[in-house]
């Protein structure tokens, strides 16, 4: 596994699949709002995007005109690396989460395993797995292989033995701790997810879910990782005090990340951390 970046990269994953719009007033659904949040986060140290989709309605879609229209609009008013989630949300079949990568992304989001998701299962067999690595490769978009779980460690490893590495030649994770019924958001299950780490992931990132969001960060910075923040993840940014906008999480996240002499990575460094394809 390469060294440490003196940089970080820092994502936002502003919206997810999870939160109700009624709840969360502030949270970005429409189009409009999602270009001023990537606008706003990326000024705040923001690198990279991470999308999930609402329809007029404000419900999670997989629609591809949706998809493509957002994909669009946040190339053309940042320079922000677009990644779309391809899990939808856990209602989604299997088919149609394919059909992301239809909106030529710059990286896409590829689970490695089926995980216990609160009430639900957040469903990906090997077969769905596979056709997306394999998809994504011909397609040259840069897969963020995402673990929940140590056996998805392990997973990766197969990916990358049965298909080759990824388009780009680099090969990024990022750890999702916290979520009910998978990984514990601790310093602890963190390291031991990168101590399995193939040699051959280039960087690595984490996400706290909930009030986990601190630990993890607080633990991926100390030991040379990258960060993901968000609403998706996380709705508040202090006991009583709920997270008004994405880029007061993006703007702690660099904080921080400059106090730990690890500075917000540019996206054009971003780009090429993460061997992303030139896409204007």
């Amino acid at each position: 596994m390469a060294p440490a970046s003196s940089a970080t990269l820092i994502t936002v994953a502003p919206t997810g699949a999870e939160h109700a719009k009624a709840d969360l007033p502030q949270l970005p659904t429409t189009l409009e709002e999602l270009v001023e949040t990537a606008r706003t986060c990326e000024a705040a140290g923001a690198a990279l995007i991470h999308l999930h989709i609402r329809d007029d309605e404000h419900r999670p879609t997989l629609d591809g005109g949706h998809l493509r229209a957002a994909v669009d609009a946040i190339r053309s008013e940042t320079d922000l690396v677009v990644q779309l989630s391809t899990g939808g949300s856990v209602h989604d079949p299997l088919e149609q989460r394919l059909t992301v990568l239809d909106a030529e992304p710059d990286s896409c989001s590829l689970t490695c395993g089926t995980t216990n998701f609160g009430d639900d299962v957040f469903l990906n067999p090997w077969g769905f797995m596979s056709d997306l690595y394999v998809q994504a490769q011909e397609r040259e978009v840069v897969p963020e292989f995402e673990l929940f779980e140590l056996g998805h460690v392990h997973a990766l490893r197969r990916l990358i033995d049965t298909h080759g590495l990824p388009f780009g030649g680099k090969v990024h994770v990022d750890f999702v701790l916290g979520v009910p019924g998978a990984m514990p958001g601790t310093a602890a299950a963190l390291m031991a997810g990168v101590a399995m780490l193939p040699d051959e992931v280039t960087s690595w990132s984490a996400t706290g879910i909930g009030r986990t969001h601190l630990p993890v960060l607080a633990g991926a910075l100390s030991a040379g990782g990258h960060l993901r923040v968000g609403m998706e993840d996380n709705v508040v940014f202090a006991r009583g005090q709920q997270v008004q906008h994405n880029a007061e999480l993006v703007a702690r996240a660099a904080e921080l990340a400059t106090t730990m002499q690890r500075p917000p990575m540019s996206t054009t460094d971003a780009r090429e951390l993460l061997g992303i394809k030139p896409r204007r």
